[in-house]
């Protein structure tokens, strides 16, 4: 979808993007679209966050950095949902944010004191505790595992480590319990971060490239009628027409007029998405009209398509669906 959109992009606005420059601080015009677009939820076709529940939580989050992205798509899992509350309050000022010790502020800040991530049990340990990225990365299995008898050992391990570096021993197990506790939720970061940049791309191009993005889109989904709906109820919404499938506009995908400013463009209907016509027969039609230009009247397209690549039904559905109302009106 994003490849789609961007050639869609250069082919109607002469715009090159190149996805991995787009940057991702809140700091541009298109960067801010795009981060308002998901602090609105406006995230239909927006890659991991357009489940409703998701868009509740980004209508309450705002989020306005990419680290948020980031924690959502960690978060939002059986589980870690829980947490949800807790790092929007505390986003928001509305919470103290704790990060359980001093020590553990650099590794906490960025989640507002709420642990989200593998990594941060594995860097607690190291900065807490003296473990190396070796043995951190044991305790992070057998957290995730809930191996008692390992935790047991591991627990007295930590304690020590933590009293060595000057932290008092009550405090040492409290944190570890509570480390424990939502290790057994804990998500990648890094996984979750490359999800996060799709999730970035798509909300950026749907923000700046409405048009081309659900172009994109709707190109992916051309065999699934009740997505295609969807996506045509979207951009009606933003006040983008679908033009209707036409021999002499349409391509076998989905095409885009862009907008001008103030003023929304259109989406022009693939003619491969009607039922009853494969994508071949309308690969015909477009090579055809490439070679000759477009179709004069019906007597012009009856005498240039090919009877072997498109058969009856293929020529009713096209006439049924309005694509030679632009030479005749009379379907």
């Amino acid at each position: 979808v994003l490849q789609k959109a961007v050639d869609l992009v250069k082919a109607g606005r002469g715009i090159d993007i190149d996805l991995s420059r787009v940057r991702i601080e809140n700091d541009t015009p298109e960067a801010k679209a795009a981060y308002d677009l998901l602090a609105r939820a406006d995230t239909v076709g927006v890659f991991q966050l357009e489940s409703t529940g998701m868009r509740d939580s980004l209508k309450k989050l705002k989020p306005d950095r990419f680290e948020d992205i980031i924690a959502m798509v960690a978060l939002y899992r059986p589980g870690p949902m829980d947490n949800i509350p807790t790092y929007i309050n505390r986003k928001h000022g509305e919470e103290p944010v704790d990060c359980l010790h001093p020590m553990l502020e650099g590794i906490l800040r960025e989640t507002y004191g709420v642990i989200i991530y593998q990594e941060q049990v594995m860097q607690i340990a190291q900065v807490m505790a003296g473990y190396s990225l070796g043995q951190a990365d044991l305790l992070r299995r057998a957290m995730g595992k809930k191996d008692k008898k390992e935790m047991a050992k591991q627990q007295a391990l930590f304690v020590q480590g933590a009293q060595q570096n000057g932290v008092e021993k009550s405090q040492a197990i409290y944190i570890f319990e509570l480390v424990d506790k939502f290790a057994g939720y804990g998500f990648n970061k890094s996984h979750a971060a490359a999800y996060a940049l799709v999730s970035y791309h798509t909300a950026y191009l749907k923000a700046n490239f409405r048009e081309e993005f659900l172009a994109a889109s709707m190109t992916l989904e051309l065999a699934n009628t009740d997505k295609l709906a969807g996506f045509s109820s979207e951009a009606r919404k933003s006040g983008i027409s679908i033009l209707p499938p036409c021999v002499n506009a349409s391509g076998v995908e989905f095409g885009a007029n862009p907008g001008s400013p103030g003023k929304p463009g259109a989406i022009i209907y693939a003619l491969a998405a009607l039922k009853n016509i494969g994508a071949s027969a309308v690969e015909t039609i477009v090579a055809d009209r490439a070679a000759k230009g477009p179709f004069k009247d019906l007597s012009d397209f009856a005498r240039r398509f090919n009877p072997k690549a498109i058969n009856k039904r293929a020529l009713e559905t096209l006439a049924a669906a309005g694509s030679f109302d632009t030479l005749e009106p009379n379907r």
